[in-house]
């Protein structure tokens, strides 16, 4: 087998954002970005052009196997046109936030075209305040959000300074593989497999190596005390209903420093504060809905980062993380130190190595079986939801970026969802601020909105319980 195949093949978890996707559930990761004056389209566009052979994954398409015998491998477009990637579009009139939002819905709801590179970016005009905003997407069978991040550090300038006209090679595709004979793609099929299963046998060896540390096997006990809590969870909420496709999306942000003043004054990690602020907020949604939450817990899957560099790699590094969060505690200090005991009785027992190593052994299996178990296990409905949400927090810039010579003030990140989960929540840190984007099915949880104002509320109730002064409303 061709070696230079072998690093182009998406592997089980990238190909699985392949098979899981339909027209109601488009599976893109994204940000709204928003910059300090508007953003000049001609001069944006080539100044991405001349960075995109730095990036050779982005003028390549998803090309799969004859009935999915291996996964599917990447091929160099035959004819790249970055128009075909970076639109221009236009806000409604009056431009302000509201317009943007419904705008990144729209946006954000459609399935990409899987016959061009799997990424776009829409430059968008009209907004009332003068400033300038660019809609990023990339599909994520191509990059996780960690991977995401790092591509906006490329994408974006560490400076101000506009640089002068580059001189960037001529973009020479690589002559395509064509129709992969069955016996080679029966020979990826098999190399995926024995790769899978080498992999799960890592993890078993390192699972197995942890249980001889104390704290392990401590947390494995305390773990198996918290599995009525799973069960106690198993109703769906008010947003746990199929979706339909179409999307809102909404956000806020907060000052990083507020969060690291609680988590100092309260205890727990960043990621702590950032499950508590969530599960106050969905308590009070759901109570305003008609859900009881008194003894009930939110299963919140929450995606971890497996991979060793700092995020130049693409594709899809990460395991998950589920945790059962309560809702019924009255005081918000309370709630932060149940969320932050459980966070760590799932690291230390590794809950999410296995995950990993659940997926592994998946992944272990044929690709065809794979495809048919992403297709179809999926529609099929459960008398209880394995979770109810899915919450991701990745690390941004610490510092400021800027798109041709414009400082970008906030970016707001978008993570996908579909099937019975009506809202899915993203935060992402850039230069000082927690930034949240909220992604919802408009039928569902028509009000996201809503959500999104008690989430804020409830990082104000965290402040003044650590002691904080109420900041003044903007």
């Amino acid at each position: 087998m061709k070696g230079t195949e072998l690093s182009r093949r998406l592997n089980g978890t990238d190909a699985a954002f392949l098979y899981l996707e339909r027209p109601e559930i488009p599976l893109h990761i994204a940000g709204v970005c928003i910059f300090e004056s508007q953003i000049p389209f001609a001069e944006f566009a080539a100044s991405i052009d001349s960075k995109l052979h730095l990036l050779p994954r982005y003028r390549q398409v998803v090309v799969d196997s004859p009935w999915h015998l291996g996964y599917p491998v990447w091929e160099d477009a035959r004819r790249f046109q970055i128009r075909q990637h970076i639109f221009q579009v236009r806000v409604a009139p009056p431009g302000g936030k509201a317009e943007l939002e419904d705008l990144a819905g729209q946006i954000l709801g459609r399935v990409m075209d899987r016959s061009k590179p799997l990424w776009d970016i829409h430059v968008v005009d009209g907004l009332a305040d003068g400033r300038g905003a660019v809609i990023a997407r990339v599909h994520h069978s191509l990059a996780d959000g960690v991977a995401g991040a790092s591509l906006m550090k490329i994408m974006l300038d560490p400076t101000p300074e506009v640089s002068g006209a580059v001189r960037k090679p001529r973009y020479r595709p690589k002559p395509a593989g064509g129709e992969r004979p069955i016996a080679e793609s029966m020979a990826s099929a098999l190399q995926s497999s024995v790769e899978s299963m080498i992999a799960a046998e890592s993890v078993v060896l390192d699972f197995s190596r942890s249980l001889l540390e104390e704290r392990t096997r401590e947390a494995l006990q305390k773990l198996i005390r918290l599995a009525p809590e799973f069960a106690a969870s198993s109703e769906r909420f008010v947003f746990n209903k199929p979706c339909s496709g179409e999307r809102k999306f909404c956000w806020t942000e907060f000052p990083f420093e507020d969060v690291h003043a609680i988590r100092e004054r309260l205890g727990g990690t960043v990621n702590d504060v950032v499950l508590t602020v969530l599960a106050r907020a969905v308590a009070r949604y759901a109570g305003e809905h008609g859900d009881r939450v008194d003894g009930r817990f939110l299963r919140v899957v929450c995606p971890v980062n497996m991979r060793r560099d700092s995020g130049e790699s693409l594709g899809n590094q990460i395991t998950f993380l589920p945790v059962a969060l309560p809702l019924g505690i009255a005081s918000p200090s309370g709630t932060l130190r149940a969320i932050s005991e459980r966070m760590e009785i799932m690291k230390n027992a590794r809950a999410a190595h296995l995950v990993a190593l659940l997926a592994a052994w998946l992944q272990a299996a044929p690709p065809p079986l794979q495809a048919l178990f992403w297709r179809e296990v999926p529609r099929i409905p459960l008398p209880v939801p394995l979770f109810h949400m899915v919450c991701t927090n990745v690390p941004g810039s610490r510092e400021p970026l800027y798109a041709v010579g414009r400082k970008m003030l906030a970016s707001y990140p978008h993570v996908p969802t579909g099937y019975e989960l009506g809202v899915n929540v993203a935060l992402q840190s850039y230069a000082g601020q927690f930034y949240c984007g909220f992604t919802a099915d408009a039928k569902v949880v028509p009000d996201v909105g809503r959500l999104r104002d008690l989430l804020r509320d409830a990082v104000e109730e965290l402040r003044r319980a650590a002691g904080r002064a109420k900041r003044q409303a903007k």
